[in-house]
């Protein structure tokens, strides 16, 4: 089994490592496109463009047999060009995010932290609705540069986080008793989010919600789900700085990335 998990930059390796953790016995196959993000400040024809282009050269070049779009905004904005565009399954972290969210609430009244884009999309929101859900969604635009900066444990990360969702609770209607991380930068700072809302709400880490699913829809083995002592392919490439994003990206995965190919996609 090959597993392709695709991202605009380094956040979808929290995917990467929840899958990894959940079904150690597969191949996998990331692409970060860092030379073309942000998405987010990007047109819904443009993210759709460069979305396809990624997922078509996992596909088609790499032979993934599943595919993971571990970037909430081409989730958002592209998942239907994106599946019209390869003969694979195809799954995004959006409606992993939502799905988990449904199983975990009583009240129905669901919290969602996402970029200002994913937020402006409303996609959580909408995903939520189709689900028999309310969701009250919070752009925290400053968590992303944050995380990328290593300040996890910083005063100033506890701050901004403690601002952020004192406001999120503050708009809050209804009992929310669950908050799903919306961007796959945010479960680097889960504990301290936990740490910041009362005990009652659930906080949905999307990158573990997207493992898990992954697993359920591929139905594979048990043998899949623990190692099996032999050598599986971890295939790393970027399309932007490859010794940046291995610096970066070995802390977002939790482990060294020994080699990171350079790939161009064009403009």
């Amino acid at each position: 089994m090959r597993i392709g998990v695709f991202d605009s930059g380094f956040g979808g390796l929290t995917v990467l490592r929840a899958l990894m953790d959940r079904l150690p016995s597969a191949d996998y196959i990331y692409l970060g496109d860092t030379a073309r993000l942000p998405y987010g400040a990007k047109s819904q024809q443009t993210v759709a463009r460069y979305a396809v282009s990624s997922a078509k050269f996992l596909v088609e070049e790499q032979k993934a047999d599943y595919l993971v779009i571990a970037c909430n905004t081409a989730s958002a904005l592209a998942l239907d060009a994106i599946r019209e565009s390869v003969s694979v399954p195809v799954l995004g972290v959006i409606e992993t995010g939502a799905n988990a969210a449904k199983d975990a609430t009583e009240s129905g009244d669901v919290l969602v932290i996402a970029t200002a884009a994913t937020v402006e999309s409303h996609a959580y929101a909408e995903a939520c609705r189709e689900r028999g859900m309310r969701a009250v969604e919070k752009a925290c635009p400053l968590l992303v540069p944050l995380v990328e900066e290593g300040w996890i444990d910083h005063p100033v990360t506890d701050e901004v986080l403690r601002i952020y969702l004192s406001e999120l609770l503050a708009d809050a209607a209804g009992r929310p008793d669950t908050l799903v991380l919306g961007c796959t930068h945010y479960p680097l700072l889960r504990t301290k989010i936990e740490e910041a809302v009362p005990e009652t709400i659930r906080v949905i880490d999307s990158a573990e919600a997207t493992a898990t699913q992954v697993a359920d829809a591929l139905c594979l083995p048990a043998e899949f789900c623990r190692e099996d002592g032999k050598p599986h392919e971890r295939r790393f490439f970027a399309t932007d700085s490859v010794k940046k994003f291995q610096t970066l990206g070995s802390r977002f995965l939790g482990a060294p990335m020994d080699k990171v190919e350079l790939l161009d996609l064009g403009g």
